[in-house]
């Protein structure tokens, strides 16, 4: 098969793989029908995070089932599905709570912008769905599969209620599908951080009703200024630096949350200032298979439409240039088919 290999900093290359193989009865293969860029995996293609030994990329993927191990028996040859970027078993201590990216049996994909995926955990990963979804809908379900699924629980994290103002610091593609989550939860004000005018035109597409380009303290001032200098009930930090956090952590009223879902790069947390700011902060990767059902209903069903973030279609073995997109901005977030 073919698939993306990360080398060095901007160095992605499309090669020749090993196929991959049933290991654990517990396995299944995946034709993949859509996979994608994330904005996560431009950390190691900006030279943000190590990368070692050249090894494959990706981790959002939609596709046919080829193949199952013995014990895989809640999806089979045949069916389209859905999984996450972090497997689970569903039956662990940690699942049964709703925290599945935490699974005793946790794997974290990275092979996934390639022809045929390998998927561990498969019997508590994977939803099927009904049937082979129309090719309107792979965009949409392949969003779920990561960056919808975090909006969500970036928006959940930070306890967005109906009627209850929110931000979004952050206007990738999980900031715009937090929006989505924000508006879908009942939030009555929605302020979306941005500075770029595609993407504020798709978040005010999507629920926003603010758009604030500032960033910084001069983000943070805005943001008191819109609502009573008190500042927000929740807040959704989707970009992972320590200017999006301190933003995110000055932007909340005392008693409100944040939800903090970009992976953190060099943030520092200071545990005076938040002992004393009377706010609340959860995060981590995302469970998205808690969401996986719901999610997938709401995308099928046309209530919501997260795979408009992708705004770059491109044939698989152009994958370099939808890193590359990415990097210069030129995209939100490039589709990859095979």
């Amino acid at each position: 098969m073919r698939g993306a290999v990360i080398y060095a900093p901007g160095d992605v290359r499309f090669e020749n793989l090993d196929d991959p193989e049933i290991i654990n009865p517990t396995d299944a293969i995946i034709r993949t029908v859509a996979t994608c860029v994330c904005g996560s995996d431009l950390w190691p293609y900006r030279g943000a995070e190590p990368i070692g030994d050249p090894h494959p990329m990706g981790h959002e993927y939609v596709g046919i089932v080829e193949e199952v191990g013995a014990e895989v028996t809640n999806v089979k040859p045949g069916q389209f599905v859905v999984g996450s970027f972090a497997t689970s078993d569903n039956t662990c201590p940690n699942c049964r709570n709703g925290w599945q990216s935490n699974c005793l049996h946790r794997e974290f994909m990275s092979t996934c912008q390639a022809d045929y995926v390998r998927i561990p955990n498969a019997h508590g990963t994977l939803v099927a769905t009904d049937e082979h979804p129309d090719a309107e809908a792979v965009p949409g379900l392949l969003a779920v599969s990561d960056v919808m699924g975090t909006g969500w629980y970036a928006a959940l994290a930070a306890e967005v209620k109906p009627g209850s103002t929110a931000v979004v610091v952050g206007d990738g593609a999980v900031g715009l599908c937090g929006v989505i989550a924000a508006k879908e939860l009942g939030a009555e004000r929605i302020i979306a951080m941005s500075r770029h005018a595609s993407r504020q035109t798709l978040a005010l597409e999507f629920g926003a009703t603010d758009i604030v380009s500032e960033r910084g303290e001069e983000g943070v001032a805005r943001v008191k200024d819109l609502t009573g200098g008190i500042g927000a009930d929740s807040v959704l930090e989707c970009v992972g630096t320590a200017e999006s956090m301190r933003q995110a952590l000055h932007s909340t009223r005392p008693g409100g949350n944040v939800g903090f879902v970009g992976v953190p790069h060099d943030v520092r947390v200071d545990g005076q200032e938040l002992f004393f700011s009377h706010v609340g902060l959860r995060g981590g990767p995302a469970p998205v298979r808690a969401y996986l059902p719901d999610l997938i209903d709401r995308v099928l069903s046309g209530r919501i439409s997260p795979g408009r973030v992708f705004d770059l279609t491109l044939p698989l073995d152009q994958v370099a240039e939808g890193y590359k997109a990415m990097d210069e901005r030129r995209s939100v977030k490039a589709l990859l088919k095979p």
